[in-house]
């Protein structure tokens, strides 16, 4: 992590990307949370619903930053395929098992969720990074949300017409209730982490992938930041026009929804990288969290997991969550406080991976 040549930008937006999902992940309760902390209920967007996709995104450009190494040094790519397979296989392996915690029920097999999902996004996009060029990677985006769209939009089925986009009445969830049984998709027979929705997340994915090759082609200039903040600005623009006909969605991932979060994750990281590594306010306590938390990025999201088992079945959540409502401190204010306590309990842990030089590469 001390590698001068790092790009401390990128570390910082995941870290803090990985620290914002930790929030909204455990609030001391669901029924009680500030709204741009809660995901949209359907159409539209929260602050919330950009914390998966620019965590997607930062997965691709680190996947650019990474490889381009790797292949520069002539490694071989039997090598890095056999890497990137048994990468993916842990990355989804640590979902599967997440989704059995806290109450470890074992009777319900759940395919899909967050880490399942980067694994496939991640696996996807390294091979596209190795095997392919940026133009073929550009036709991969536009095949997919135009197809995507194409499918969600104007095929009807005998469960509903074309065009519906309704939770669980979607060409979406038809599509992966036709291909894994009812109870291995989700609680109610679908999944905002679903099998075809994937494809979208890809898309998002090889986004981050072209702002990584952009970095290393031009570096970290002034003309470099512009270019980001042009492709992001186009993005957002692009994506809210498309918006009007197929809604701006996180929960069926829809082709909109891929541009209009790609494009501010753009404008995120074309601001990280003017102010850390080109003006270089990389020193405050910000940047330090940032860093910290994103040097672990996946391993510490293991943590918070784990840690909210603990908390639940030690009752340690309750006290602290009641105990502040019985002194007085509104619901709302006493939930975010405890998802502040998650976030902190997991960089205390992160802070000492970091002191020790540990980095889990999952």
């Amino acid at each position: 992590m001390d590698n001068p040549n790092r790009i401390l930008a990128v570390d910082i937006f995941r870290g803090l990307t990985m620290a914002l999902m930790i929030m909204v992940n455990y609030p001391g309760s669901w029924g009680y949370m500030y709204a741009p902390l809660v995901h949209s209920e359907w159409n539209g967007t929260t602050p919330t619903d950009f914390i998966f996709p620019f965590f997607i995104f930062i997965v691709g450009v680190s996947i650019a930053l990474s490889f381009s190494k790797q292949m520069a040094a002539s490694k071989p790519r039997k090598e890095m395929v056999k890497k990137i397979l048994i990468r993916g296989l842990k990355i989804y392996l640590i979902g599967l098992f997440l989704h059995y915690l806290p109450d470890l029920d074992f009777d319900r097999i759940n395919l899909f969720g967050v880490l399942q999902r980067i694994a496939a996004v991640f696996v996807v996009c390294a091979f596209l990074f190795i095997y392919t060029n940026w133009k073929t990677q550009l036709y991969i985006i536009g095949g997919i949300l135009v197809i995507y769209w194409i499918t969600m939009s104007f095929i009807s089925t005998s469960a509903f017409s074309a065009g519906t986009i309704e939770p669980a009445v979607n060409f979406a969830a038809w599509v992966d209730r036709l291909i894994f049984p009812y109870e291995m998709i989700g609680k109610h027979g679908w999944s905002a982490e679903g099998f075809y929705s994937t494809f979208p997340a890809i898309a998002t994915g090889i986004t981050g992938m072209l702002a990584g090759r952009l970095i290393l082609t031009r570096k970290i200039t002034e003309n470099t930041i512009i270019w980001l903040f042009i492709a992001g600005v186009a993005g957002v623009l692009v994506g809210s026009i498309w918006g009007w006909q197929f809604p701006i969605n996180k929960k069926i991932w829809s082709s909109s929804y891929v541009l209009f979060t790609s494009g501010w994750a753009s404008i995120a990281l074309a601001s990280s990288l003017w102010i850390i590594d080109l003006l270089g306010y990389k020193n405050n306590m910000i940047s330090r969290i940032g860093i910290i938390f994103g040097s672990n990025a996946i391993a510490i999201y293991v943590v918070a997991d784990i840690f909210q088992t603990i908390y639940q079945y030690t009752h340690i959540q309750d006290l602290v969550y009641d105990g502040l409502i019985n002194h007085g401190v509104a619901a709302i204010n006493a939930s975010l406080v405890w998802s502040i306590f998650s976030a902190a309990s997991c960089f205390v842990i992160a802070w000492i991976l970091y002191r020790k030089k540990l980095f889990f590469k999952v």
